[in-house]
């Protein structure tokens, strides 16, 4: 059928009110997921196929994307020709101006493109903000963005030199969670770069005090689930002194670390901890 194009997208989310990325089931409807708000925008444009969207990377809830993508087709009513890119944008955008949800660009791709089996690699970023406690909170803007520790300091360099370990061909068994909802994967993935660096807070010139953060770099063509919070937590843990540079490699290796600490998810309307985690997508 010539007016039916398949779409990639790109689009960008602040997770902190929906249930993840992707669509959820209707008996266990309580927050939406991001899907189901993209796909109903679809929906309003009132195509003849049914809509369902394929998803490149899911975050879990709370996790904020600054680069998602997806693939679906569309066919127009009464023979209309497909959407120009920019156009799409503009109108699923207008459908989703009451959500913290934004498409940044659309390309026609081919019929036998797929999002997720397609992205050459993801990437996620942990922001760290330390010295934060309730005496002493981080600025508004970053309240969902962080994760919050009253530790005023961490051992970077050791927290880099087992980052440095963990990249290349590993067994990431003990970095995953397990989910009965989801099929096996493979433990054994291809860690392409781990990095830490330092950074300062979105507000810095406007906060009465310096707020020291750390943003530590994940990339890979795909992870395992739950696998950079549990590196992450592995990490910080390194920066206090409770695990060891070599126990971190050991976890990377397959070899099980009893009581792993694991970053940690947006839970509820505390003020600490909640979920840092940023996604970007190639």
């Amino acid at each position: 059928m010539r007016n039916c194009a398949r779409y990639l997208i790109f689009f960008q989310y602040i997770g902190t009110n929906y249930s993840g990325v992707v669509k959820v089931p209707p008996q266990q409807l309580v927050k939406k997921g991001v899907q189901d708000h993209l796909e109903d925008a679809v929906r309003k444009l009132k195509p003849l196929n049914p809509v369902s969207m394929s998803i490149s990377s899911r975050t879990d809830a709370g996790v904020h994307a600054l680069s998602n993508s997806a693939h679906f087709d569309l066919q127009r009513r009464d023979d209309k020709p497909p959407f120009a890119a920019h156009i799409l944008v503009d109108a699923l955008n207008y459908h989703l101006r009451t959500e913290q949800i934004s498409v940044t660009r659309a390309h026609r791709v081919a019929g036998d493109f797929h999002a997720r089996f397609c992205a050459r690699s993801r990437t996620y970023v942990y922001r760290v903000a330390l010295g934060a406690c309730f005496q002493s909170p981080v600025p508004l803007t970053e309240r969902d963005f962080s994760w919050n520790l009253p530790d005023t300091e961490l051992d970077v360099e050791a927290m880099r030199e087992a980052a440095a370990l963990l990249v290349g061909v590993h067994d990431f068994s003990s970095f995953r969670a397990v989910n009965s909802d989801l099929p096996f994967k493979n433990p054994v993935k291809t860690l392409d770069a781990a990095t830490i660096r330092t950074g300062v807070s979105f507000a810095q010139a406007h906060f009465h005090r310096e707020v020291p953060f750390l943003e530590l770099t994940f990339t890979s063509r795909s992870f395992l689930y739950k696998q950079v919070r549990r590196m992450t937590g592995a990490l910080v843990a390194v920066g206090k002194g409770r695990l060891s540079v070599p126990q971190a490699e050991r976890g990377s290796g397959g070899s099980g670390l009893s009581g792993i600490p694991t970053g940690p998810g947006c839970s509820g309307p505390r003020p600490l901890p909640h979920q840092g985690g940023l996604q970007r997508l190639r």
